[in-house]
């Protein structure tokens, strides 16, 4: 097996500066730990760029399989030092909530303004790793150039990559990036032509939302009819917010951080668009290739100032039957999803309707955990949870129907999924929920939140512009 190549750097090293002086790079990621709620879950920072091959798939049908190149890369991979993160380059990405499709025979709206690609994904090379607890920033750099080996020296590919990111390491963030400076096609362009009306939005005219709070309403009170008629249990619903946006992914990344830290945040960069999320739900993860771990959240109430107010919200939240029963029923349909490629009797809950505190909002979180099936991989894993089930509903088949029938345009991005596999084989991924879509001059960023049957539509459209407030305050105050 290849041996990686390791450096330590600056253990000041901050990570708005560094994601800086890459801007502009090809297929630039980012997955970071930007608010340490739980140590265990919210460890590492990892950063990388410029990968050794990619795989974009625009779009899915029923019965493709989208993660065959994904199989192939991961057979490159050198296996981790014991001492190692669980990402020091490997492969990494986007899958969005269409990709779903590929396994489900789901319909999708026909209005697709932003076409954001299924699956976009590199073979990475290196990462630069910022332990949280251990307060350390260090360099990795693998060998993926052939398939796994059994050199015990780095190579002299593994060298050159090392001067390579060393080497942009060492200019200011000012003269990073390419002379677009990490903006994506801005511009006054539009993201294609939209066959859908749009509506301003009562707490911010300069946004448009694809609904009117009347419309939205409508769209809930559909969703308790399907509820009420047996069809389903709860359904997400979301609607499409839409501002236009000149500025830079990482400008915008660095207001995010600020005002909206979270656990799973991410920035992934593209040639014509970029995904920028602070996302607090980890989706998946797998440990040494066999245990799984999935951590939902259904119930949130927004922070209050006073802390005993504060405290009060939360335990409001912690009794509340409606939440509780709405993130047990994601639970059990997580259990579901596992168990079609985990081991008879490896999926436990070990964690039910916790409540976590975050900046903006408190949520009730809950944690299953399994075992794959000797026979099943982590792709096997994806297939059978993709999309998750905290943002369709369950059933989450019917669920994804009604919300193709209720939601006028794509999701892409939103309630997709950024992902990364390292040595090892550990992996893991957030949902894409508080997540920006910036192509083209503008950036798109729904909102939305869970219907069950005793819901207040006035209610959760409230909740959604209480989702959209702090999304907000980062594009005003970088527009300033």
């Amino acid at each position: 097996m290849s041996r990686l190549l390791h450096q330590s750097l600056d253990p000041q090293l901050d990570i708005i500066e560094t994601l800086q002086r890459f801007e502009g790079e090809s297929h630039l990621l980012l997955l970071d730990s930007a608010a340490h709620i739980r140590e265990r879950d919210a460890r590492y920072t990892f950063l990388t760029a410029d990968p050794v091959d990619t795989v974009r798939i625009d779009s899915v049908q029923y019965g493709d399989q989208p993660f065959e190149q994904l199989r192939t890369w991961q057979r490159r991979l050198s296996a981790g030092e014991p001492s190692a993160p669980p990402f020091c380059g490997g492969i990494a990405g986007l899958m969005s909530y269409e990709l779903g499709t590929a396994f489900e025979r789901v319909p999708v709206p026909a209005c697709d303004e932003f076409r954001t690609p299924a699956l976009l994904a590199g073979l990475y090379d290196w990462s630069i790793v910022w332990d949280h607890i251990r307060k350390t920033v260090d360099l990795y750099v693998s060998d993926v150039s052939t398939e796994t080996g059994n050199s015990k020296t780095p190579s002299l590919v593994q060298k050159a990559r090392q001067e390579w990111v060393l080497s942009r390491l060492s200019r200011s963030p000012e003269g990073s990036g390419n002379s677009s400076g990490g903006r994506i096609s801005a511009g006054a362009e539009s993201c294609g032509t939209s066959v859908v009306t749009t509506s301003p939005l009562p707490i911010d005219p300069s946004v448009t939302s694809v609904f009117s709070r009347d419309e939205y309403l409508a769209a809930v009170r559909k969703v308790i009819e399907y509820i009420r008629a047996g069809d389903i249990f709860q359904a997400n619903l979301s609607q499409r917010l839409k501002a236009a946006w000149a500025g830079s992914a990482v400008e915008l990344y660095g207001q995010i951080r600020r005002h909206n830290p979270a656990p799973f945040c991410g920035l992934f960069q593209a040639d014509d668009f970029a995904i920028i999320s602070a996302s607090p739900e980890r989706f998946l993860k797998v440990t040494d290739g066999r245990h799984v771990q999935t951590r939902p959240i259904k119930g949130t109430r927004r922070r209050q100032r006073s802390p005993i107010a504060d405290l009060y919200s939360g335990t409001e939240l912690f009794t509340s039957e409606k939440d509780r029963a709405e993130n047990v029923m994601i639970v059990d349909l997580l259990r579901n999803d596992l168990s079609r490629v985990c081991r008879p009797g490896s999926v436990r809950v070990t964690g039910l309707c916790e409540v976590e505190v975050f900046e903006t909002v408190q949520h009730l979180v809950s944690t299953i955990v399994g075992e794959l099936r000797p026979e099943c991989d982590l792709w096997d894993l994806c297939q059978a949870a993709i999309p998750g089930g905290s943002i369709t509903g369950a059933p989450k088949i019917r669920a994804m129907e009604i919300i193709a029938e209720l939601e006028p345009v794509v999701r892409g991005g939103y309630c997709g999924s950024l992902f990364c596999l390292g040595p090892s084989l550990n992996f893991d991924s957030n949902l894409l929920i508080r997540t920006f879509t910036l192509k083209n001059g503008h950036v798109q960023f729904p909102v939305g939140g869970g219907i069950v049957a005793d819901s207040d539509p006035a209610d959760e459209y409230q909740e959604t512009l209480h989702k959209a407030a702090s999304m907000l305050r980062s594009l005003r105050v970088t527009r300033e």
